[in-house]
């Protein structure tokens, strides 16, 4: 991909920061519901279960959990386990139905690059994967159950190399309880199309998803788009979108695509304090992450202190992470705390408004136990 012209504007790091604030519905809640939404968003992170209800907490006024369960009893929207970066993913069946037949090439990719691939030559996995999906359209089954089963007819084959065959080839979701507000289930698996009655889009063009990313995460570059869905070979892809485009640089030169309609807001806009779950595609859907990170936490030189506090989850303030955040709940006290562990020193107003959101947070969470307080660590705990 050529670097920009010389002639295009340049967005400071800023003047990015705010307008992906502004496209992710973070600089004010938005009145609008969960589907609405997690199709705005294209996907949201839910390796996690329960990461998506604070995802849309953070984002939506007045956003009640039961409105989430509702969608995936309904069908309406369900979690995959095969879409961007080949992880978890909740989204609407709507876009499940089109945007995984886009990403099935991902899902093919990262299994050839994995030990349960190694584990398997000599075996057909064209036919693993019609015999797995004859097992799941049968009845839903665990990740460990559809591994036995298929090693009955592959016998010696590690069972779980077996199962992930099938995820890789096959488009599986998984069905509730797993994923309800309030509920506890373990990952079992379904056959999308028999679950949802419907059957999967046969378009594999990217160019529609691309165009979404954008909307909701640009102005970006090619390596951008590349990072947060994995599949390769953008370049021509966004070289037939530029006449449909907008183009920027940014501080080091580098060409931004961007859709013509959305919002570039004043980079002075107050960016209020905003909680996220564990890692929420705010920070995992740029190569370079500044536009999101505070320049003064060592994320680059401490990567095990990224992984420790975003396995967790993460607070901004001025629209850029400075922390991260545990949900601790005393029942015999009936007290739910935030523990707080910012990474950068907070001036006493941040400190007083990200114990407000905090106190609003908890509330969220834990409902059922009336005190809730917010304290702040130095550091991470040990897990």
């Amino acid at each position: 991909m050529a670097r920009a012209t010389t002639d295009a504007p340049v967005l400071t790091r800023r003047q990015l920061n705010r307008s992906l604030l502004a496209r992710q519905w973070l600089l004010e809640r938005r009145s609008a519901t969960a589907e609405e939404t997690i199709e705005h968003l294209v996907a949201m992170q839910a390796q996690e279960p329960f990461d998506p209800y604070t995802a849309l907490w953070s984002r939506l006024a007045g956003f009640q959990p039961e409105e989430l369960s509702t969608l995936i009893t309904t069908r309406r929207a369900v979690r995959a386990p095969s879409m961007l970066r080949t992880t978890i993913h909740l989204v609407t069946a709507r876009d499940w139905l089109r945007l995984r037949p886009v990403l099935q090439v991902v899902q093919e990719q990262g299994f050839r690059g994995s030990t349960f691939f190694r584990n398997l030559e000599g075996v057909d996995l064209d036919e693993v994967g019609a015999e797995g999906r004859r097992l799941l359209d049968e009845r839903p089954r665990s990740g460990n159950d559809l591994g036995k089963a298929l090693a009955e007819r592959w016998p010696g084959r590690d069972p779980a190399s077996l199962g992930y065959a099938v995820r890789s080839r096959v488009p599986v979701v998984q069905i509730p309880p797993r994923g309800l507000w309030g509920k506890r289930g373990g990952p079992v698996l379904a056959s999308g199309e028999t679950w949802l009655g419907q059957p999967i889009g046969t378009d594999d063009a990217p160019d529609a998803m691309v165009l979404r990313y954008l909307a909701a995460f640009g102005p970006a570059t090619a390596a951008d788009v590349l990072t947060w869905c994995w599949r390769t070979r953008l370049g021509p892809v966004l070289e037939r979108l530029r006449p449909q485009l907008r183009t920027f640089r940014d501080e080091a030169g580098r060409e931004l695509f961007d859709v013509r309609d959305a919002p570039l807001p004043d980079p002075d806009t107050p960016a209020p304090v905003r909680f996220f779950p564990t890692y929420d595609n705010i920070y995992l859907s740029h190569k370079d992450r500044a536009r999101i990170m505070d320049e003064h936490a060592s994320w680059t030189t401490a990567p095990s202190l990224f992984n420790e506090i975003f396995r967790r989850g993460s607070f901004a303030v001025d629209g850029y992470v400075v922390g991260g955040w545990r949900l601790e709940r005393d029942a015999r006290a009936g007290r739910a705390t935030v523990v707080a562990i910012p990474l950068v020193r907070l001036a006493a107003a941040a400190r007083r408004d990200v114990e407000a959101e905090a106190i609003a947070l908890a509330a969220f969470l834990a409902p059922e136990l009336a005190d809730r307080d917010v304290r702040f660590d130095a550091r991470p705990s040990p897990s």
